[in-house]
Formats: structure tokens, C-alpha cells, sequence
């Protein structure tokens, strides 16, 4: 039963009551109201106006908040899983320890977001934007985000475990300490993207852009990095133990200290990559023929 405006303003006044549980809330007036620890859970809140509401510990399970405004919104430690998000406008909202799981967020606008610490595994993020949002720590496992734009966005010490990332756009985001094994970053843009310390461990990385990333320390045994652009990437001390760099573009990279022993570097190229004395190659693998320069 759709409830009227004047009767929500009634509800949400009453100091002791917040039980919103299943009403037809769909495009109704919420912005500002105070709905922290309100029970919420299968709400229908279609097109909904939440925008500077306070959702701090709400209920929101199974909630529709499809094309909802939550702009600014409060949602931290607010529990919503599998609601429905998509399309809905959750800019500059701050969602930190908020569990999404199985949550839909296909086409949401998150820009600008705090989603620090997040619960998310199986979250379908599918054309979500994301830029400058902060997701440090947050658990992304097993979560839907291909060609989400993610440019900027603050991912260090996120887990990000068997992800689907392809065709993502992180370029210059920040994924210090981060944990992507298993990931699938096929045809991802990583252009300077911060990647010290990332853990890429069986990776798909084919045709992957990471032309100017910093992968100094980074975890990269196993990885598929078949037609991936790593030139002037910076490689040192990097981990790179049976990694495919098939056709890989290595050229201006800097593979100081960096681990190929037993990678396969089939027609890779190393034209003026920077190699020195503790860099390791494959047994019978020329870098001085292959173009790469060492460093005394």
C-alpha cells in the first residue's frame, strides 16, 4: 500500500518509531530526515529522495532504492544486502562498513563515494562510476566491475580477490597493498596507476594497459601479462615467477632487481629497458640482444 507523504512525515517524526519495514516509499521526500538504525528491510523506495539522510545502521535488506538520490547521504555500517542500487545516485555518500553483499549497483553513481572497509563480495558494480571514490580496505571479492571507472580511486589494501575487472579504467588509482589474485584485469587502463606491494598473484592482465604503473615489490607469479603494455612501468624487485609476457611491451621499464627466471618472454619487447646485476632472466635469455640496457 503506497503510504502518503504527510503519513511518512508522521512516522519518521515519531521519536521511538522508525519500522519502515515493506511500505511503498517509492519517490518519496526523505532528504535530511534522521532514519539512522530504522528498519527499512524490503522497503520500496523507487526513485526515493534520501539525498543528506542520515541511514547510519538502517536496515535496508532486500530494499529497492533503484534510481533513489542518496547524494551525501549517511549509510555507514547500514546494512544492504541484496538491495537494489541501480542507477541510484549515491555521490559524495558515505557508505564505509556498509555490507553489500549481493547488492546491484549496476550504473550507480558513486563518485567522489567513501566505501572504506565495505563488505561487498558478489556485488555486481557493472557500469558504475567510481571515480575518486575511496574503497581503502574494502572487501570486493568475487565482485562484478567490468569497464567501471575507477580513475583515481583509492583501492590500497582492498581485497579484490578473483574480481572481474576487465576493460576497468584505474588509471592513477591507487592500489598499494592490495590483494587482486586471480583477478581479471583483461584490457584494463592502469595508466600510472599505484601498484607497489599489489598482490596479482594468477592474474589476467592480457592487453592490459600499465604503461608508466609503479609494480616496485609487486606479486606478479602466475600472471597473465600476454600483449600487455608495461612499457615505462617500474618493475623493481618485482616477483614475475612464471608470469606470460608473450608479446609484452617492456620498452623504458625498469626492471632493476625484478624476478624473469622463469617467466616466458617470447617476443616481448625490451627495447632501452633498464635491467641490472640482480635482475634475473630466463636461462639462455639475452636482454643486451633483446635491446634493454644494464645499469652498472
Amino acid at each position: 500500500m503506497k503510504i502518503s507523504q504527510e503519513e511518512l512525515n508522521a512516522l519518521i517524526n515519531h521519536p521511538r518509531f522508525k519500522n519502515l519495514h515493506g511500505l511503498d516509499l517509492s519517490e518519496a521526500n526523505l532528504s535530511g530526515a534522521d532514519l539512522s538504525e530504522a528498519d527499512m528491510s524490503d522497503a520500496n523506495l523507487i526513485s526515493a529522495n534520501l539525498s543528506d539522510t542520515n541511514l547510519s545502521e538502517a536496515d535496508l535488506i532486500d530494499a529497492d532504492l533503484s534510481k533513489a538520490n542518496l547524494s551525501r547521504a549517511n549509510l555507514r555500517d547500514a546494512d544492504l544486502r541484496r538491495a537494489n542500487l541501480g542507477k541510484a545516485n549515491l555521490s559524495r555518500s558515505d557508505l564505509s562498513r556498509a555490507n553489500l553483499s549481493g547488492a546491484d549497483l549496476v550504473d550507480a553513481d558513486l563518485i567522489g563515494a567513501k566505501l572504506i572497509a565495505i563488505k561487498s563480495s558478489d556485488v555486481n558494480f557493472s557500469k558504475a562510476d567510481l571515480r575518486e571514490a575511496d574503497l581503502s580496505k574494502a572487501d570486493l571479492s568475487r565482485s562484478k566491475l567490468p569497464g567501471v571507472n575507477l580513475s583515481k580511486a583509492d583501492l590500497s589494501g582492498a581485497k579484490l580477490i578473483r574480481a572481474d575487472l576487465s576493460d576497468a579504467d584505474l588509471r592513477e588509482a591507487n592500489l598499494i597493498g592490495s590483494f587482486l589474485g586471480g583477478a581479471n584485469l583483461s584490457r584494463a587502463k592502469l595508466n600510472s596507476a599505484e601498484l607497489r606491494w599489489v598482490n596479482l598473484s594468477k592474474a589476467d592482465l592480457t592487453n592490459a594497459d600499465l604503461n608508466r604503473a609503479n609494480l616496485v615489490n609487486a606479486d606478479l607469479t602466475e600472471a597473465d601479462l600476454t600483449e600487455a603494455n608495461l612499457s615505462k612501468a617500474d618493475l623493481s624487485d618485482a616477483n614475475l615467477a612464471n608470469a606470460n609476457l608473450t608479446k609484452a611491451d617492456l620498452s623504458e621499464a625498469r626492471l632493476i632487481g625484478a624476478d624473469f627466471s622463469t617467466s616466458i618472454l617470447r617476443w616481448a619487447k625490451l627495447t632501452e629497458a633498464v635491467y641490472g646485476a640482480s635482475t634475473k632472466f630466463p636461462a639462455g635469455f639475452d636482454p643486451k640482444a633483446a635491446g634493454a640496457i644494464l645499469k652498472s
